[in-house]
């Protein structure tokens, strides 16, 4: 019987390097390193005769999986067949110090350790070419006016460079995130049975500290027979983090690229088919496909949560969860995080369309310029809004441009000329600090403008 891939990671989602990082013979690996690394560390204080650490680190690389899943189906324990599976490989004398004094979560925990470490290293990559790529569209449209929207509304104009320019100091934000974290996340422990090193001896807090030196991740100070899982739970708060940043910034881009809008759109293949009966779609799929596995790394957050209440020094609820969350969230952030980066860089924009929707009210949307040069000129604040107020409704129940209505008012047209409602909105000229605000971004982040 031929048995087919059933999850969409095995033949859809994610790239090579992260599923790299999860599939079982580089768990594999990572256990039997740090079984390698307790070894060496347990003969540096005189417990393991140092030619049998030896012999253990040489033999990390020839332990199968077949080998220990046939010894874990006559056993019913997977760390146990890891540690049979490469006693096996070592010899009797060396084999028999495999394991010595630890629990099967020192080595299980400390290898998620390192896993996780892989992780971020990809992630913080993938963030630095997003924002890269944002902050390169940043620079290249930082005077592109655009309407802006509040409440889904035409609202006063901004720019697409602040947008982007927004956007990029939010993903350098995941990046301080990232750097933060990874000494709380990536960490490893030897605590024993219940986190009193008992069986270590009275060097047990030092050979903690030398196998995690050798492993190059930092120790836990303390633990129980687990690493406590509020910094697993950490760790996927950071990727649904970044996967609802993904969302946000993939959603404006296709409501930017709805028909009625059409101020931008993803790029688009030559041979590239939208629709199975539409021929002339082009459907923005990858944004799409971010926004909808966006909410599947958020889903994993609650479950993440919970496995940080067990029973007393532990118990085995979160094992099972943490098989199927943690390497799928890693799998598809970073599957989301690469479609961003395509997004972003293909994104072609229509500048006739911008200007269109700048100017689709008429010069309502302008009545902010208006209130203020009416303040201005002796009205008051108050009393300005009431007046061009009453006149953005006239314009939107007559019909009429803003201007029209403006310069009906007797009050208005007193103190403001035809010429000089023209000037005051116009879309181009009220976009406040907005160039430099986006200059001040680049500028930070190391940006060289082309």
């Amino acid at each position: 019987m031929i048995f087919m891939a059933i999850h969409p990671i095995e033949f859809r989602y994610g790239t090579p390097e992260m599923k790299a990082v999860w599939t079982e013979e580089a768990k594999l690996r990572k256990l039997l390193l740090v079984e390698a690394a307790l070894a060496r560390a347990e003969a540096e204080v005189g417990i393991v005769p140092k030619e049998c650490a030896r012999i253990i680190g040489e033999n990390v690389d020839k332990v199968s999986v077949e080998r220990v899943r046939a010894i874990e189906d006559e056993i019913s324990h997977d760390m146990m067949a890891v540690v049979l599976g490469f006693a096996e490989v070592c010899g009797e004398e060396a084999g028999k110090w495999i394991h010595y004094g630890a629990t099967s979560n020192d080595i299980l925990d400390t290898g998620l350790g390192l896993q996780l470490k892989d992780s971020l290293d990809i992630i913080e990559v993938k963030l630095q070419k997003l924002k890269m790529a944002l902050l390169e569209k940043a620079d290249a449209t930082k005077t592109l006016v655009t309407a802006g929207r509040t409440h889904g509304q035409l609202a006063v104009p901004t720019t697409y460079g602040l947008r982007f320019a927004i956007w990029a100091m939010e993903v350098s934000r995941h990046q301080e995130r990232l750097s933060q974290m990874r000494s709380r996340v990536a960490v490893g422990q030897m605590s024993g049975a219940v986190g009193t090193q008992a069986a270590f001896g009275k060097d047990g807090i030092r050979i903690k500290e030398l196998t995690m030196s050798y492993l190059g991740i930092p120790a836990v100070t303390v633990s129980s027979q687990i690493i406590q899982r509020d910094r697993h739970a950490e760790y996927m708060m950071f990727l649904a983090g970044v996967a609802s940043t993904l969302d946000k910034i993939c959603l404006e881009i296709r409501l930017m690229q709805r028909s009625e809008i059409g101020e931008l759109a993803e790029g688009f293949g030559k041979k590239q088919v939208g629709s199975s009966t539409m021929p002339h779609k082009r459907n923005p799929i990858n944004a799409e496909q971010v926004c909808g596995l966006a909410r599947v790394v958020r889903s994993y957050v609650e479950p993440a949560l919970q496995n940080n209440v067990l029973w007393d020094e532990r118990d085995l609820t979160n094992s099972s969860c943490e098989r199927v969350i943690i390497p799928e969230a890693s799998i598809l952030l970073d599957h989301i995080l690469n479609k961003a980066i395509r997004v972003i860089t293909g994104l072609t924009f229509y500048p006739e369309n911008i200007k269109r929707n700048l100017n689709v009210l008429r010069g309502v949307q302008m009545s902010e310029a208006v209130m203020i040069a009416l303040a201005n000129r002796g009205f008051g604040r108050q009393k300005a809004h009431e007046i061009v107020r009453e006149a953005s409704m006239k314009a939107f129940e007559q019909g009429l441009t803003l201007k029209q209505a403006l310069l009906e008012n007797p009050e208005i047209s007193a103190k403001l000329t035809p010429a000089e409602v023209d000037m005051i909105t116009d879309p181009e000229g009220y976009i406040g600090t907005a160039v430099e605000q986006v200059e001040e971004v680049l500028r930070k982040e190391g940006y060289k403008t082309k």
